[in-house]
């Protein structure tokens, strides 16, 4: 894993802000998006954390400070991200 990560800020619906990194982002081909897993900033290796995923578009989260990220809202979006994420997990592992 890089030494250094992409921090993204959260605002979640009291206004508060929460800091997370970027776990990893990939393509789906099948879906014609882009995808971003993300973890609490800080938690250590061996703390059990939720993670979030996203639709993300890469070039306007570039481009401007309010990112593209759009919540994942399909059953078979969900399926194909946990499946990617049990995959990136297995890899770490190894």
């Amino acid at each position: 894993m890089d030494e250094e990560q992409d921090i993204i800020t959260l605002v979640d619906d009291n206004g508060d802000e929460q800091l997370f990194e970027v776990l990893f982002t990939f393509k789906s081909e099948d879906f014609g998006k882009s995808y971003i897993v993300l973890y609490p900033a800080g938690a250590g290796e061996d703390e059990e954390v939720e993670m979030l995923a996203y639709i993300f578009d890469p070039e306007e989260t570039a481009a401007s400070t309010e990112g593209g990220l759009t919540p994942i809202e399909d059953d078979a979006e969900w399926s194909m991200v946990e499946e990617r994420l049990n995959q990136f997990l297995d890899e770490q592992e190894d």
